[in-house]
Formats: C-alpha cells, sequence, structure tokens
C-alpha cells in the first residue's frame, strides 16, 4: 500500500517541493490545492476531507490537533492518521521518513493515530 498525504497549510512549502522532486510517483497535496480543503478551512472540517479522500494529515499542530481527533472518532468517524513534524530533524530527513512510512505501511495502520515524527 502506499500512502497519500496532505499538508497542512502552516507547514513550509518547501516540504512539498522537496517531496515531489525526490518522489515524483508518491502524492503530497497541500492545503490549497485544487481538489484540497481551500486554505483557511477549520481543522475538524481537514479530518473530515482526509477520512473521505484517505489522505494522511502531515502538520505541525501539536496542541489542537489531538482535540479534533477525539471528536472526530467520538462522532464515530474515522481518519487514516495524522503525522506531527519534529523539528528535530531536517526537512531531508523528514522527507526520507515519510517516503519510507508510504512505501512500507499496512492498510489502516495509522488510522485514527497521532504519530509523531521520527517513527524510530
Amino acid at each position: 500500500m502506499t500512502l497519500n498525504y496532505i499538508l497542512d497549510e502552516n507547514v513550509d512549502k518547501l516540504y512539498l517541493r522537496q517531496f515531489r522532486q525526490r518522489n515524483p510517483n508518491l502524492i503530497m497535496w497541500v492545503v490549497g490545492d485544487p481538489g484540497a480543503p481551500p486554505r483557511g478551512t477549520l481543522d475538524p472540517e481537514i479530518l473530515s476531507w482526509c477520512e473521505e479522500h484517505n489522505f494522511i494529515l502531515v502538520t505541525n499542530n501539536r496542541k489542537s490537533m489531538p482535540v479534533h481527533l477525539a471528536e472526530h472518532i467520538a462522532q464515530g468517524r474515522n481518519i487514516p492518521g495524522i503525522f506531527i513534524l519534529s523539528d528535530k530533524l531536517t526537512i531531508g530527513q523528514t522527507i526520507d521518513e515519510l517516503v519510507v512510512i508510504a512505501q512500507a505501511s499496512f492498510d489502516n495502520e495509522y488510522q485514527n493515530q497521532i504519530v509523531h515524527l521520527p517513527l524510530i
């Protein structure tokens, strides 16, 4: 299985550019892209979009995202997962981590979870 990622609009766009340059066969969108939620979309709505379109949210939102995820699950809903970026990793290290995760993951491996990068 290969995962699809969507970047929160507050994540530096350098992640997107470098990810696409290194891995043109993997999917990474950003909030505001055509087909993605528009910029300014509230976090609960982004989680609903992720559920509907099967994308993992990549964000640096450590504060409110756990609350939003808990509310989403309490409504009987599911999402593929949320990955929280680490400021201890370089952009290149983060991209390498996301590529390995995308290519080596099982179906629903991160469902309804918040995962802090790096995994190891």
